[in-house]
C-alpha cells in the first residue's frame, strides 16, 4: 500500500529536512531559533523522524481507563450515598480518603456494584483494620486497592506514623493480611510534582522511593508466586506540559518494569492520575477547566488506569455538586464525544513521544543511580539532598513564571482587573505552615501563582 501511495515521491531524510530549514532561516541560527530548551533538561527539536527511533521502549498500556471520583469520608453512610449517586452519573471507580479507623467499611461498601474498582487511602497506619477489611472483601466481586505509603508519609510530613521500625513492622503485617486486595502499597509521585520537581526528578524519586520498598520486601519470605502478583500503585499528578506528561506516564511504566524485574517482582504497575495543583489559579478560575482538560487527555494518552479530575474550584471552594459534576463531565466528554477510549496505546510509534519517553527514562535513571550511590532514597531524604534538588527546580520554574516566560492566563498574563475573590474563598488556598517537631524537612507542595494571588488579595482588602 505504501509503495502504491508514495511511489512518485522520493524519501526525504532528516538531514535533507534540516538543510531545507536552514536555507529558509536565511542565516539565522538553527538552535537559537528553533530548538526549545526546557526545565526538564531536554531540548525540543523542530521536527522528529523515524531516524530518532533507533530503539523504542516497550511500554504496556491498560485496555481501559476508569473515570474516578474522590470522596473524603467523614461518615460511612453519607459517603456511601454519595458514591452510589456518582455511579449513576458516570463514575466507574471510587477513591475514598479515610481519616480514621472509626470508618465502617461494611457501611461504606453497601450496595456497590460487582466488579467496581475502589481505592482506599487511609490517613493512619493500622494492620488490624486492614486485616478486618481483607476478611470482609473475601469472596466479594470488588477490586480494592489500599494505598499504604509509610515513606510518602515521612516525605510529606517530616515524620513517620510512629517510627521507622514500627512503621515497617506494621507494613509487614498489612502485606501478610492483604491477600484479597489488588494492591496494598502506593507511591505518591504527585508530591514531588506539586512541590516543583521537574519530570526526570519526579520519575527518579518515585522509583528510588519504590526501591526502598523493594529492598525491604526482598528481605521477607515472599514466594515467587507472591512476587509475580505483587502490584505497586503510583498516584501521578499531571501537569500542563502536554506531550511531556504523556511521555512521563509511559516512562514511569518502563522504569518500574526494569527495576522490579531485577528484584523478581511483577513488572506491571497500576497508575491513578489526577491534575496537578501547581498550575491551578485562584483568579480567573474558569481557565482551570481548560487546564484540567489537557491534563486529563495527557493522562489518558499516557496510559493511566484510573483518572480523577479535580474540580475547577477545588483550591478555594468546599466540595460542591456543580464543581464535581463539571469535572466528571469533562472526562465523560473525552470518552463519549472525543472517543479517547476506543484505541489503546495511542502514543506508541509517534516519533516525538517515543523520543521523549526514552529521553525522560534515561535522565531519570541517571538521577536514580546517583541516589543509590548516595545510600538510597531514605538516606538522601534524611540528609536533605532530595528537598534541596526539588527546591532548586521549583525556584527555576517560579522564576520563569515571575518573568512571564511561563504563562498562566488570567494570572500573570491577560489578567482581569475587575476579578475579585476575597469573598469567595471557603478554603485557605495557600501553603499552610504548621510548626511542629519533625524528624526531617518535609517536601512542601506549593502553587506557582500563590505569591501573586496573595498580593492581589491584599490590594482587594485595601480598596
Amino acid at each position: 500500500m505504501k509503495k502504491l501511495l508514495f511511489q512518485e515521491f522520493e524519501e526525504v531524510s532528516a538531514k535533507q529536512w534540516k538543510q531545507k530549514i536552514q536555507a529558509d532561516l536565511k542565516g539565522a541560527d538553527y538552535n537559537e531559533k528553533l530548538v526549545t530548551k526546557t526545565l526538564h533538561g531536554i531540548d525540543i527539536k523542530p521536527f522528529y523522524s523515524s531516524e530518532d527511533l533507533q530503539e523504542t521502549l516497550q511500554v504496556s498500556n491498560p485496555a481501559h481507563w476508569n473515570i474516578c471520583e474522590k470522596i473524603y469520608v467523614t461518615s460511612a453512610e453519607t459517603a456511601n450515598k454519595k458514591a452510589l449517586d456518582r455511579l449513576q452519573k458516570g463514575t466507574e471507580a471510587l477513591w475514598f480518603i479515610l481519616p480514621s479507623q472509626e470508618i465502617d467499611f461494611a457501611e461504606l461498601f453497601k450496595d456497590l456494584p460487582a466488579g467496581i474498582t475502589v481505592y482506599l487511602k487511609p490517613e493512619f497506619l493500622d494492620a488490624e483494620y486492614v486485616q478486618k477489611l481483607n476478611e470482609f472483601i473475601a469472596g466479594k466481586d470488588l477490586k480494592v486497592f489500599l494505598q499504604t505509603d509509610i515513606i510518602g508519609k515521612l516525605a510529606r510530613s517530616g515524620n513517620w506514623f510512629d517510627s521507622l521500625k514500627a512503621d515497617h513492622s506494621e507494613l509487614e503485617k498489612i502485606l501478610n493480611n492483604s491477600s484479597n486486595l489488588e494492591s496494598a502499597v502506593s507511591i505518591d509521585l504527585g508530591l514531588y510534582q506539586n512541590a516543583g520537581a521537574n519530570i526526570p526528578q519526579q520519575l527518579a524519586y518515585s522509583i528510588a522511593h519504590v526501591t526502598e520498598y523493594l529492598n525491604h520486601l526482598d528481605q521477607l519470605e515472599f514466594s515467587e508466586k507472591e512476587k509475580s502478583k505483587f502490584t505497586f500503585q503510583f498516584i501521578v499528578s499531571v501537569g500542563s506540559d502536554y506531550f511531556f506528561e504523556i511521555s512521563k506516564i509511559r516512562a514511569l511504566r518502563w522504569i518500574l518494569a526494569t527495576v522490579a524485574e531485577e528484584f523478581g517482582f511483577k513488572t506491571d504497575c497500576h497508575i491513578v492520575a489526577q491534575p496537578t495543583k501547581r498550575t491551578k489559579t485562584l483568579y480567573d478560575y474558569n481557565v482551570n477547566f481548560l487546564r484540567t482538560t489537557t491534563e486529563g487527555m495527557s493522562a489518558i494518552l499516557g496510559g493511566a488506569d484510573s483518572i480523577y479530575n479535580m474540580p475547577y474550584d477545588a483550591i478555594y471552594h468546599k466540595d460542591n455538586e456543580f464543581g464535581d459534576r463539571i469535572a466528571r463531565n469533562q472526562l465523560l466528554i473525552m470518552r463519549n464525544e472525543s472517543y479517547l477510549d476506543k484505541v489503546g496505546n495511542v502514543a506508541e510509534g509517534t516519533y516525538y513521544i517515543e523520543t521523549l519517553t526514552k529521553q525522560l527514562a534515561e535522565k531519570a535513571l541517571e538521577i536514580f543511580k546517583e541516589i543509590e550511590k548516595g545510600g538510597g532514597f531514605l538516606k538522601e531524604l534524611k540528609s536533605g539532598v532530595i528537598q534541596k534538588k526539588i527546591k532548586e527546580s521549583a525556584a527555576a520554574e517560579q522564576e520563569k513564571f515571575n518573568n512571564g516566560d511561563l504563562v498562566l492566563i488570567g494570572t500573570n498574563k491577560f489578567e482581569n482587573p475587575d476579578d475579585k475573590m476575597q469573598d469567595d474563598i471557603e478554603l485557605y488556598p495557600f501553603l499552610k505552615k504548621n510548626p511542629r517537631k519533625i524528624l526531617i524537612e518535609p517536601i512542601l507542595e506549593k502553587r506557582l501563582s500563590e505569591e501573586s494571588e496573595q498580593k492581589r488579595l491584599e490590594k482587594e482588602k485595601q480598596s
